[in-house]
């Protein structure tokens, strides 16, 4: 940490929340700087400061990336009322405090990325950031062009509520349909949902890509920490995606 810190990004910085949750606590009058509540977001804290969050003094965290490749049968939560499996009995304690940026329901798999930088978990799920996310899709039956327009103009999942997403057709075989689908969304099961709708039920579903990350060739039920070099190449790329939106809505 610098010398001088926004109180904002330093409560983001201890735990797994973003600048924005920070804020809402701020504003909540649940945050108190050497013994005083503040109401303010845009004060800064130095490293003699101490801060507390509900009378419980916070400690800077370490920042840590990782990706997993997520076995279907698990879901993408820490607890489960129903007791089902989870992703965290595949991982092991130590980054049991990391929190995935976005989910995967339980009958797909593919890669994860988790952290607890909550910036960067809102910059990759935002929906006006528009991170692409990409997957390995085979359909029930064969999807033609006329599909995969549909699937670009957008279909309507509920009321209100329309998705889209960009189809490469890979392969045809044995009655089944295997495609390249990226998506700038993330609704509920929305690969599922627009299969569906075509008439062509997902089969299996693996997410290949979440930005520039890739899974490669990560085992399944796997993990590994992101390099430097590719965590710095992870903001670039989500700082290029931001200035780009500046100057749409410019």
């Amino acid at each position: 940490m610098s010398e001088k810190t926004r109180i904002n990004k330093y409560i983001a910085s201890t735990g797994d929340m973003s600048r924005r949750k920070a804020d809402e606590l701020i504003k909540q009058g649940r945050v108190k700087i050497n013994g005083n509540k503040i109401l303010e977001p845009g004060i800064v804290v130095g490293k003699k400061d101490i801060v507390e969050l509900d009378g419980k003094k916070l400690k800077l965290r370490e920042k840590k990336y990782i990706i997993f490749n997520k076995p279907p049968g698990y879901i993408t939560t820490k607890d489960d009322p129903n007791e089902r499996k989870t992703i965290y009995d595949l991982l092991p304690e130590e980054v049991h405090h990391l929190k995935p940026a976005g989910r995967l329901d339980k009958e797909s798999g593919g890669l994860l990325v988790l952290t607890n930088d909550g910036d960067l978990i809102l910059d990759l799920t935002h929906p006006g950031v528009h991170v692409p996310k990409t997957y390995r899709v085979t359909v029930e039956g064969k999807i033609n062009q006329n599909d995969i327009y549909e699937l670009a103009k957008g279909i309507e999942i509920e009321k209100d509520k329309t998705a889209y997403a960009e189809t490469i057709f890979l392969e045809y075989f044995n009655k089944t349909t295997s495609l390249q689908v990226t998506l700038y969304q993330g609704y509920n099961r929305q690969i599922r949902r627009m299969m569906e709708s075509i008439g062509h039920p997902v089969i299996s579903l693996k997410r290949i890509s979440h930005g520039c990350i890739p899974l490669g060739k990560l085992k399944k039920g796997h993990f590994r920490y992101l390099k430097n070099k590719e965590i710095q190449i992870l903001f670039n790329y989500i700082k290029k995606i931001k200035k780009k939106l500046d100057i749409k809505n410019s």
